[in-house]
């Protein structure tokens, strides 16, 4: 192994006993309250945080560069914007999400239409959890791998073991304490690598010579990329918004006015966030011919830097990854521990059964990460079946009084025929459709059949105004909290 590889092995080893000795001392969960909500008394900053991070992982950090690389100052269409557009609507739903009295997405949906849509919804939040986490497994798999020279299989093990480890006995608030460590370690990393690549490649305007000599002529334009990056951006969108990780916060937060201050610093920590990662990606045309075994952020630690820089590095970028990675676990197990899990009354009881979630989500994000090795498409599979199954019954509830139980199941059911319906397709088997996989027109089409079906079926059945109007109040903005 180089010096950089035995330095950055030691600095993932002290950061790994640095956390588990965090998490321990903070052990303090004797409830499901505390376990998956850190009983609602942290402040909104740390939530915050956490929130940032929780976005912040291998998109982010690798294939969102890899993408800058190729597409220029374009390619924050494919992260960035969705992110930006996904935060600024919670921004406007947050209090009302806080509002509720229920704290999951599946307790909310059966309040407001009942049993067994949020039976549905809660099974499909789970597959998007649990595929989301993998997509996080292959990109540490992918950066373990190439900067440590192991395989692919241990690297995935190694770097899911070590979030398990953490995840499984601190809950939510070890999930948000080591976030706040993470988040610190993975903005130090992300200035870190872009000063190297900037000061290497000689900035925007050797750049702008680079891809001008390889016929790039869009590439120093940020609106070349809307056109490209509009089926992410419409599909990513949709499904972030309403993603269950992020409500986990909204609902942990102390008040609705704390929900709100969350998402608003959220937002705005967002901007220069990602555009820091497009811009490294984008020195990397100077840097390099091709784009790198490993991808761009990768290649500039291993080429460019100190080894002891790049050992902090590599422990910010892993740090990325395991952030979002945690969140996506700690949530998908909440959703099988409390919103599936509806016959177990006794708190040690479902306290335990929450611990043994987060062990069967990861076991089975784990299995698929092994299986399939595309950080992209894991995120679309996981993508498309939030958007088109949830996004229309989970909104609507919220502000249409006339949708009732029929139109969300009948909506749900759609969204499920439609993602498997194009998920086969995706396998190269021939079945008749006038759309592209993964395409604009799918992602548009789908939400919209979703919207028609839910309305209709709505209004040719039996409305149910007592428990919309009891909800919707619920969640008004105009009541005191």
């Amino acid at each position: 192994m180089s010096t950089l590889q035995i330095t950055s092995l030691i600095g993932l080893i002290i950061y790994f006993i640095v956390l588990l000795i965090a998490v321990m001392r903070e052990n303090k969960n004797s409830c499901i309250l505390d376990y998956f909500f850190a009983g609602r008394l942290l402040p909104f900053w740390t939530l915050s945080i956490t929130f940032i991070a929780s976005w912040w992982g291998a998109a982010s950090a690798i294939e969102t560069a890899n993408l800058a690389y190729d597409d220029g100052l374009g390619a924050f269409w494919y992260y960035g914007v969705p992110v930006l557009i996904s935060t600024f609507l919670m921004i406007l739903g947050s209090r009302s999400i806080r509002k509720v009295q229920y704290l999951t997405q599946g307790k909310m949906m059966e309040a407001r239409y009942s049993k067994t849509v949020s039976t549905i919804l809660s099974i499909m939040i789970l597959i998007f959890m649990t595929f989301t986490a993998a997509s996080q497994m292959v990109g540490i798999g992918n950066f373990f791998g190439t900067y440590l020279g192991m395989n692919y299989e241990l690297a995935v093990i190694i770097g899911t073991s070590i979030v398990l480890i953490y995840s499984i006995f601190g809950g939510f608030r070890g999930v948000v304490l080591t976030d706040i460590i993470q988040f610190v370690l993975l903005v130090i990393s992300a200035i870190a690598v872009f000063i190297v690549a900037f000061v290497n490649s000689g900035g925007f305007s050797e750049i702008s010579n680079a891809a001008a000599i390889l016929g790039k002529d869009d590439y120093m334009s940020i609106s070349a990329g809307a056109s490209k990056y509009l089926t992410y951006v419409i599909t990513f969108g949709c499904a972030w918004m309403i993603q269950a990780n992020v409500w986990q916060r909204i609902s942990a937060t102390k008040s609705d006015n704390d929900a709100y201050k969350m998402t608003v610093l959220s937002f705005f920590a967002y901007i220069p966030l990602y555009l820091i990662v497009v811009f490294t990606g984008m020195a990397g045309i100077v840097l390099f011919k091709d784009i790198p075994e490993g991808g761009v952020v990768t290649a500039i630690v291993m080429n460019y830097m100190h080894p002891i820089l790049g050992a902090l590095v590599f422990v910010g970028i892993s740090a990325a990854i395991m952030s979002t990675m945690d969140s996506l676990i700690n949530t998908g197990a909440m959703t099988l521990a409390i919103d599936l899990n509806t016959k177990e009354n006794d708190e040690k009881k479902k306290l335990k059964f929450s611990r043994i979630s987060t062990l069967i989500v990861t076991i089975v994000a784990l299995l698929i990460s092994l299986k399939i090795r595309s950080i992209l498409e894991i995120s679309w599979i996981a993508s498309d079946v939030i958007t088109t199954g949830v996004f229309v019954p989970l909104v609507a509830g919220f502000i249409w009084r006339r949708g009732n139980s029929k139109g969300a199941l009948a909506s749900m059911i759609f969204g499920l025929v439609y993602c498997f319906y194009n998920l086969i397709r995706s396998f190269d088997i021939n079945l008749p459709a006038f759309w592209e996989v993964r395409s604009t027109t799918q992602a548009v089409l789908g939400i919209g059949i979703s919207l028609i079906i839910y309305i209709t079926v709505s209004l040719k059945t039996k409305p149910e105004y007592e428990k919309a109007d009891h909800f919707i109040k619920m969640a008004s903005l105009f009541r005191k909290a």
